[in-house]
């Protein structure tokens, strides 16, 4: 296994670590006390409260959304974290990748997510195109994501390449959650979407991306399609939280792209998902019934009726 330089550890006095959004303060003055997941709060969660449960060691889950009623199902559950993740491409809007979702089509949909919910931090993603070109053309979009759409934090591709953006983002206001690993906005570049990380070379320029990111001010980063041996020492060496997506069970929180967690995905899935339903039977069984009873005349019986 690869040997990873160890873990930079939050300051002595409970503080968290420079640079973060919660610089210079207590831990305790952001957490309400309560676990992430399931708790009940007349206020959102903050980038804050994701540090606090860094330093408590809980683990906590995050979901895709991309409309308001399955957002609101989700807030209602407690999950305390939802992304409204250019997974949309493929789950939502019929692109076959990532790649050609706009700023457009991610601002109305957060701003769906962020009107069915009460209670869970909304992260809005930068699509492909709205970031690379310069910090400058990041804070820009970052910032409409922010003022139209009212997502509390954003998140963008890429480690040692995006640090740059990472860093005036989060210098300007902007919370914001990196995504090292499998990058799906460079399926062209890979070729496909290989697990990244392996071998010696992979395995330490991950960590070094991890580590720029952080350095930059990010509050989190996901790591996706990365061995999970080195998973959970990249966690081990950085002080902010690691949301894993088929990086095994070492990361600190877990993220699936809800259709398909659910079910409601045809056709082949990433080994790393699980399905807790299966939604496109149960929909599906749903739709051959109802047009049953309307060829059949069976709906609408009296009680569906007006008199």
């Amino acid at each position: 296994m690869t040997q990873l330089s160890p873990a930079q550890n939050p300051a002595a006095d409970g503080t968290t670590a420079p640079g973060g959004p919660a610089a210079g303060k207590p831990a305790s003055d952001s957490s309400p006390g309560k676990a992430l997941y399931g708790g009940k709060s007349s206020r959102r969660v903050t980038v804050r409260d994701i540090a606090a449960a860094k330093e408590r060691g809980e683990k906590w889950p995050m979901l895709t959304a991309y409309d308001a009623m399955t957002a609101s199902v989700f807030d209602e559950a407690g999950i305390p974290v939802l992304l409204v993740g250019d997974s949309m491409g493929n789950c939502h809007l019929g692109y076959e990748s990532t790649v050609p979702v706009t700023m457009d089509e991610i601002t109305i949909l957060s701003a769906a997510v962020v009107r069915g919910t009460q209670r869970a931090l909304i992260v809005g993603d930068l699509p492909f195109g709205a970031f690379q070109e310069s910090p400058v053309q990041a804070l820009r979009n970052a910032t409409r994501l922010v003022k139209e759409a009212g997502v509390q934090a954003v998140k963008l591709e890429g480690g040692e390449r995006s640090a740059h953006q990472v860093e005036l983002l989060v210098s300007s206001g902007i919370p914001v959650m990196a995504h090292v690993g499998l990058t799906p906005q460079s399926v062209n570049a890979y070729g496909g979407y290989p697990v990244q990380g392996r071998g010696e070379e992979a395995a330490q320029q991950l960590l070094r991306d991890a580590k720029a990111v952080q350095d930059a001010g990010a509050f989190a980063v996901v790591l996706e399609a990365v061995p999970a041996e080195l998973a959970a020492e990249v966690t081990r060496s950085l002080h902010i939280p690691t949301v894993g997506i088929g990086a095994g069970l070492g990361c600190d929180a877990q993220v699936l792209v809800w259709t398909d967690m659910a079910g409601l995905t045809s056709g082949h899935v990433p080994r790393f998902v699980k399905k807790y339903a299966n939604l496109r039977e149960v929909l599906g069984t749903a739709a051959k019934d109802f047009a049953e009873e309307v060829v059949g005349g069976a709906f609408p019986a009296a009680e569906h009726s007006f008199r």
